[in-house]
C-alpha cells in the first residue's frame, strides 16, 4: 500500500457564508517536524525572450512578465504549499494519493505549480489553466520532503481562490478534473473530493481511465470513486460544518479560530499516521481576506503565520502594495549552489535553514515545555496582540475609501518586528 499523504485542509467561504461580502480563504499543513518554514515576497518582473526558471527539480521556460507573489513555504525548495499574488488570486496544494502511483521521477512538484500558477495568472481560471498545461507539458514528480534516505511522493489537489470564484482542482499523474465554486463553503483535504460535478477536465480523462478499466462508461463518472483506493474514499474535513456554523459571519477573527480547531484535529491525525516516522504535524497557515466582488482598492489582505511553530505563534497581516518592506527575519539563509537541495544525489546533508522568528518560536516552545505559567501567559499576550491587529485589518477592509499604500508598506514587517520583541 502506498504511503498516506499527511493530513492538510484547505478552505473558502463565499457570501452567503462570510461576512460583510468577504471572500476568506485559509490552509494548513502537515510538514515534517524538523523543516523549517518561510513567508518570502517576489515582486513582479519582466523576463527576457528564451529566458528559463529553474524550479525545484527541473528547469522550464519562463514568461514574459510574472505577478507580484507572497509565498509560505518550506524554505529548502522553489514553490510553495500556498500563496496570493497582487490580482487577488490564491491557491493551495495538497498532496493526495490516488490508485495510480506518484512518479518518483524529478518534474514539477505539486508545490511549485502553486507557484506557477500564482505568478503566471491573473484570475483564479488563469491559475487553473497555467497549472494543467505546465501538468501536460512537464509532468509531476519527484521528492516531497528534504529526505535523501527516502523518495516521498504524491499526486496534487488544489484550491484556487479569486474575488470572484474558486475551483478544486484534482490531478492524478497529468489528468485532472475541476470544479466551479462560486457560493458557500468549501473545505478540501488529502483526499479527493471531486464527485459527478465536474466543469473542466482533461480532454482525454475518461478515455484513460476506460483503456484502465476502471470505469466502464454507463456509469455516472465519478472522479473520486475512480481514482481513490478502495478503502481512501471518505469524508475527510469537517471544517464545512465548522465554517457553516458560522451563519454568515465568517470573517478573520473566527476564522483563526477554527484553524486552529483543525490544527488539533491534524496534530491527532498525523501522530496516528505516522507513528514510528520521523515525521509529525508541523502545521502551519496562510489565512487571507479578498474583498467582494466589488473591490474599491487593488490590494488583498493576508493573515500569515510565519514559521511552523503555530500553535506557538501569531497570525499577522500582509498587503499587497509597490515597494513592500522585505522581511530577512522569516526567510530562511540562502546556500546558493553549495544547497543539498540543488546537488545530485540530493539531500545528503541537511544545512541549518532556521531564520531568526524560527529560533525564537524553538525559544517559545521550551518555555511553555518548561515553565508553562510564563508560556500560558507570553502566548495569551500574543494571542490578544494578533486580535487586535486582526480587528484593525477588518476595518480597513470595510472602508470605501482608497486605501493608502503608505499606510501599509512596512505592516507585514512591523508586526514580525513586534512578535520578535515579546519573544526577547
Amino acid at each position: 500500500r502506498m504511503a498516506a499523504a499527511p493530513p492538510s485542509y484547505c478552505f473558502v467561504a463565499f457570501p452567503p457564508c462570510s461576512k460583510d461580502g468577504l471572500v476568506v480563504f485559509g490552509k494548513n499543513s502537515a510538514r515534517p517536524r524538523d523543516e523549517v518554514q518561510e513567508v518570502v515576497y517576489f515582486a513582479a518582473a519582466t523576463h527576457d525572450p528564451g529566458s528559463k526558471v529553474e524550479c525545484t527539480y527541473i528547469e522550464i521556460e519562463q514568461v514574459p512578465k510574472t505577478h507580484a507573489v507572497v509565498l509560505s513555504r518550506p524554505s529548502w525548495l522553489w514553490g510553495a504549499e500556498m500563496g496570493a499574488n497582487e490580482h487577488g488570486v490564491c491557491v493551495a496544494n495538497e498532496a493526495i494519493v490516488t490508485r495510480e502511483p506518484a512518479s518518483e521521477s524529478e518534474a514539477l512538484l505539486g508545490m511549485d505549480l502553486v507557484r506557477l500558477g500564482l505568478e503566471r495568472g491573473a484570475t483564479a481560471k488563469e491559475a487553473l489553466d497555467v497549472i494543467v498545461a505546465l501538468l501536460e507539458e512537464h509532468g509531476q514528480g519527484g521528492n516531497y520532503y528534504e529526505d535523501g534516505s527516502s523518495c516521498h511522493t504524491f499526486q496534487s489537489a488544489f484550491l484556487i481562490v479569486d474575488r470572484n470564484e474558486a475551483w478544486i482542482l484534482e490531478t492524478s499523474g497529468k489528468y485532472w478534473a475541476a470544479e466551479k465554486i462560486t457560493e458557500g463553503v468549501k473545505c478540501i483535504c488529502n483526499q479527493l473530493s471531486l464527485t459527478t460535478k465536474i466543469d473542466a477536465e482533461h480532454p482525454d480523462l475518461r478515455n484513460y481511465v476506460k483503456s484502465q478499466g476502471w470505469w466502464n462508461g454507463d456509469s455516472d463518472f465519478n472522479f473520486s470513486e475512480v481514482f481513490s483506493l478502495a478503502d481512501d474514499h471518505i469524508a475527510c474535513c469537517s471544517g464545512t460544518e465548522s465554517l457553516e456554523k458560522q451563519g454568515g459571519k465568517v470573517a478573520a477573527v473566527n476564522l483563526l479560530t477554527v484553524c486552529r480547531q483543525w490544527l488539533l484535529i491534524a496534530c491527532c491525525r498525523s501522530l496516528a499516521l505516522l507513528a514510528g516516522s520521523s515525521l509529525q504535524n508541523a502545521g502551519h497557515f496562510f489565512v487571507l481576506c479578498l474583498k467582494g466582488r466589488k473591490a474599491v482598492f487593488p490590494c488583498t489582505c493576508q493573515y500569515l503565520l510565519s514559521a511552523s511553530q503555530e500553535l506557538r505563534s501569531i497570525f499577522k497581516p500582509f498587503i499587497f502594495v509597490d515597494d513592500v518592506k522585505l522581511v530577512p527575519k522569516v526567510q530562511s539563509p540562502s546556500f546558493g549552489n553549495d544547497d543539498p537541495a540543488k546537488k545530485i544525489p540530493r539531500f545528503q546533508e541537511k544545512p541549518d535553514r532556521r531564520h531568526e522568528l524560527y529560533k525564537a518560536h524553538e525559544w517559545a516552545r521550551s518555555l511553555l515545555e518548561n515553565d508553562q505559567d510564563k508560556g500560558q501567559k507570553l502566548m495569551k499576550i500574543m494571542l490578544d496582540l494578533e486580535k487586535q491587529g486582526l480587528e484593525a485589518m477588518e476595518d480597513i477592509l470595510s472602508r470605501t475609501e482608497i486605501l493608502d499604500p503608505a499606510e501599509v508598506v512596512d505592516l507585514f514587517y512591523d508586526c514580525v518586528d513586534t512578535e520578535l520583541k515579546f519573544f526577547k
